[in-house]
């Protein structure tokens, strides 16, 4: 029996689907509970989609899926899909680690190197914080002058998980799109004086200093998530007058806007590193190579139910609708049934 975490949001909502459709066993369990792991006592393998922006989730997740996953109970995301999870500094040396073709980051752990550092590259780059989603805490530094006040902020008060004026100004640019309501840019007016619990829980980052290479000339980024030795994605567009593409809310589905050489980097990646779901990003060099900017296994389920079709390993084209979050109940099976 499968067990799921009792949720409605996040990818909880399609596997209990998928189950009953297909008459797969499941029990629904309450993963903040003090006796999680008796009510897993009668089943083979949890599933729960946990986020960046849930405080609870923050406290407790990995430490309970990693628990689970010490005795050879079966989870979703396992140990090695979700160690890295929204963590970009951990997910640069995971890809530096085996040699993928990623675009070139810098982390820093002492303000004299971090500093040093600046008279030595050019600019622009790019500076994010390791975690944040839809392209928050992420900002284009132009010019030595900007990297030596973002380094000292940086190694001195630092910086909260929460953009408030960032997302006041991401709220409003998606209600003049007509992409939301008003309630969205009103909730953001109240986020300036009262930051959401998810960023009291993680603090403020401080006494490190991350950055990427600037890429330009990107339009737009491409977001292939492989699960299953199956893979689909995205196109995002960038937004106006910006160089971010995640969260724009501006996609493309169209096979032909995809490069292949991205579907078999994802492919080769996520049987590299082992992972039960990956979602990639990707740009492209001023040579047009493909080069990895970061990895989830998270999605929006909603924002991929427009794709006409997906891949397999051997890049065959399968036009037609599918199931995702079917496939990570189909690979747990399989998981379960193999290690019996």
């Amino acid at each position: 029996m499968i067990a799921i975490n009792k949720s409605k949001i996040g990818f909880h909502p399609r596997w209990i689907k998928y189950c009953e459709e297909n008459n797969i066993p499941y029990k629904l369990v309450n993963c903040y509970s003090n006796d999680i792991i008796s009510e897993l006592s009668n089943c083979d393998a949890l599933l729960w989609h946990y986020h960046q922006m849930n405080p609870k989730d923050l406290v407790i997740a990995k430490q309970i899926m990693y628990a689970l996953e010490h005795t050879g109970f079966k989870v979703f995301p396992n140990f090695k899909t979700g160690w890295h999870f929204d963590d970009k500094v951990a997910q640069k040396y995971l890809f530096e680690s085996i040699g993928a073709p990623m675009v070139e980051s810098y982390v820093f752990f002492e303000k004299t190197r971090a500093l040093a550092w600046v008279y030595e590259t050019s600019f622009p780059k790019v500076f994010k914080l390791r975690g944040g989603a839809g392209s928050s805490n992420v900002k284009l530094v132009k010019n030595e002058k900007q990297a030596e006040k973002t380094i000292n902020r940086a190694f001195g008060r630092g910086f909260s998980n929460y953009d408030a004026w960032g997302s006041l100004k991401e709220r409003w640019r998606k209600f003049r799109l007509g992409k939301t309501g008003l309630k969205e840019p009103i909730k953001g007016l109240i986020r300036l004086y009262k930051a959401p619990d998810f960023a009291k829980v993680l603090g403020r980052e401080v006494n490190y200093a991350y950055f990427q290479d600037f890429i330009p000339d990107n339009d737009s980024d491409i977001r292939i998530i492989v699960i299953d030795n199956k893979a689909f994605g995205l196109k995002r567009y960038v937004r106006e007058n910006d160089f971010r593409a995640s969260g724009s809310g501006n996609f493309s589905y169209k096979r032909k806007e995809f490069d292949e050489r991205c579907i078999k980097i994802s492919f080769d990646t996520t049987s590299k590193l082992q992972l039960q779901c990956a979602a990639f990003d990707f740009v492209f060099d001023l040579e047009n190579n493909p080069l990895l900017v970061e990895v989830s296994f998270g999605f929006s389920a909603e924002g991929y139910d427009a794709c006409p079709g997906y891949w397999d390993v051997n890049l065959n084209w399968h036009e037609g609708k599918f199931n995702p979050q079917g496939w990570m109940v189909e690979s747990l099976l399989k998981e379960i049934e193999t290690s019996k």
